[in-house]
């Protein structure tokens, strides 16, 4: 596992430690990990959103072609 440095806000410091003062998660290392993976799935959630909204080509590949020129 690699380990890299992230600057944060103070508040966001704070707020991170709070967590792990109170016994909520087990490490900050933890909270950031868990956010990432969140973060990731919903940028895929929001890559499939997307997509349902392109446009859908159908029929002929011939006609589509003309209709382009």
């Amino acid at each position: 596992m690699t380990t890299i440095s992230v600057p944060l806000p103070a508040d966001l410091l704070r707020a991170l430690e709070g967590l792990v003062r109170e016994g909520r998660v087990e490490s900050k290392a933890h909270v950031m990990r868990e956010a990432l993976k969140m973060y990731l799935e919903e940028q895929a959630v929001q890559d499939v959103l997307r997509a349902e909204k392109e446009p859908r080509l159908s029929g002929d590949l011939e006609t589509l072609a003309a209709a382009l020129r």
